[in-house]
């Protein structure tokens, strides 16, 4: 068995549970429990992955359900511990599948999302690594383009790389062939400087894209049928109607952009980063089912919209306890995907949902109401507070906008306030009341000449007090 502080055995950014706890508290404030929860459920894949191979495919994610009202940060938690961990991760909301039968889309989707958004993930790693080796070759293709080579030099016998430096071959030329490739290769040498400059950017270059032979019908409207089973429907008809070359003639700024990319799919191996990415999903994969308390019955099953909830649950059910889905690029396995899921509960409780769904999530948090302390620090200690972004959003009009601790205190009392008196929705209330305490300062910044603004208690009082004050205008307006 490994050892998993060894470097090579731990998780890809080697981060201890207290380091991910530590992570997230930059951008979310409180909920300290949850954010426990999800860092053993990180932590535990790493120390799964330094298991003999048998006991590793007997130890499963423990999956969590968040409870809690929303704005509270059950969303954020779940997509910044995706980003921590470099795990391919969708938010899927559980209203919008359908027992089968039913229009809508089925739950075996949620993991076709997740293969794609792995596929994409490794294709731009990848991408990046092979980036310099496509603008060379790029560069490469452009030259020939700005100026064609002797017509009777094939490329491989003009250059021959040895290591990086460029060593050309003339045996079997005689002198007058020598002298003329001698021309040439001076004039692309200039060339190649000029265009290192920038100073061909303007230049047009004819060149030729491939381009589809026929017209691509839409068969299934809305992106269903075929590819809801998992069948790519593109690449058939790809494989189908052949492409055919297409002469375009247009400027280098322009043309490298076509050319980079042209050459990134050269450089690929789409098998192996599918093998890699379907890799990465089962073994990594996040989903965050969100408003799963909307699917759990209410005792009210076969009347109406309830119909298909217990249906959506026992269709979820095998997908969480683990199965083999089918997707466009193979076969995905869900044994070892974590799930977590949240709901508000404000209608429902956790036991209303089946007994064998409820039993694949062993792990529950109630996520706690936010106070006027919470929303003050939420508007000032995480790295995008809002208060931050508006400084610097304001900042690019030359205006320097200062918040003051009294100015931030008044801001959250009010955002307490009108949840207290409304309907409670957490932190988005904070989003309402910035943008109405700003509302005319962001209007008349361009033309404004004060570029100094001071958001104090006095300020925030005034600005908010008619709204506050005024229970029918503050629905409308907060």
């Amino acid at each position: 068995m490994k050892n998993i502080n060894t470097k090579k055995n731990g998780d890809e950014k080697g981060l201890k549970p207290r380091q991910i706890v530590e992570a997230l508290n930059k951008y979310i404030i409180g909920q300290d429990r949850a954010k426990k929860l999800v860092a053993i459920a990180l932590r535990n894949r790493a120390r799964r992955r330094c298991l003999t191979e048998d006991l590793r495919e007997e130890v499963y994610p423990k999956n969590i359900i968040m409870i809690g009202p929303t704005g509270v940060g059950k969303t954020e938690i779940a997509r910044r511990l995706s980003r921590l961990a470099d795990a391919p991760f969708v938010k899927v909301e559980a209203t919008k599948y359908t027992e089968v039968g039913y229009v809508g889309r089925d739950v075996e989707s949620m993991i076709r999302d997740l293969t794609e958004v792995g596929v994409n993930m490794v294709r731009e790693e990848k991408t990046s690594a092979i980036r310099d080796r496509a603008e060379e070759r790029t560069r490469e293709r452009l030259l020939d383009l700005l100026l064609a080579p002797p017509p009777h030099l094939s490329r491989s016998f003009r250059q021959k790389k040895k290591g990086t430096e460029i060593v050309y071959d003339f045996d079997g030329l005689s002198e007058e062939e020598q002298e003329r490739f001698n021309r040439w290769l001076r004039s692309r040498q200039k060339l190649e400087q000029q265009l290192a400059e920038g100073q061909m950017e303007d230049r047009e270059v004819e060149f030729e894209i491939q381009v589809q032979a026929g017209p691509m019908v839409e068969v299934f409207a809305g992106g269903t049928g075929l590819e809801e089973m998992g069948i790519d429907v593109k690449g058939l008809f790809d494989k189908i109607i052949p492409k055919k070359s297409k002469s375009v003639k247009m400027p280098v700024k322009d043309a490298r952009r076509f050319l980079i990319e042209e050459e990134v799919e050269k450089l690929l191996d789409m098998d192996k980063i599918i093998k890699e990415a379907i890799q990465r999903v089962e073994q990594s994969g996040i989903i965050f089912i969100d408003e799963i308390d909307k699917v759990a019955g209410r005792g009210s099953a076969g009347h109406g919209p309830d119909v298909s909830r217990e249906g959506v649950q026992r269709d979820m059910l095998p997908i969480v306890e683990g199965s083999k889905v089918p997707t466009k690029y193979g076969m995905v396995t869900t044994d070892h995907i974590l799930f977590i899921a949240a709901g508000a509960f404000h209608q429902t409780k956790p036991s209303d949902l089946i007994p064998e769904l409820q039993g694949r999530f062993p792990l529950r948090v109630e996520l706690t109401d936010l106070g006027v302390e919470e929303y003050r620090r939420i508007l000032t200690e995480p790295k995008n507070s809002l208060t931050k972004q508006y400084t610097a959003l304001l900042a690019t009009e030359g205006i320097s906008l200062e918040f003051t601790s009294d100015g931030v205190d008044e801001i959250a009392r009010s955002a307490y306030e009108v949840n207290q008196r409304m309907e409670n929705i957490g932190a988005r209330r904070l989003y309402t009341i910035m943008e109405r305490l700003l509302e005319d300062i962001s209007f008349e910044a361009p033309d404004t000449d004060k570029k100094e603004i001071i958001i104090n208690k006095e300020f925030v009082k005034n600005s908010l007090a008619d709204i506050i004050q005024d229970d029918d205008l503050s629905k409308f307006i907060l």
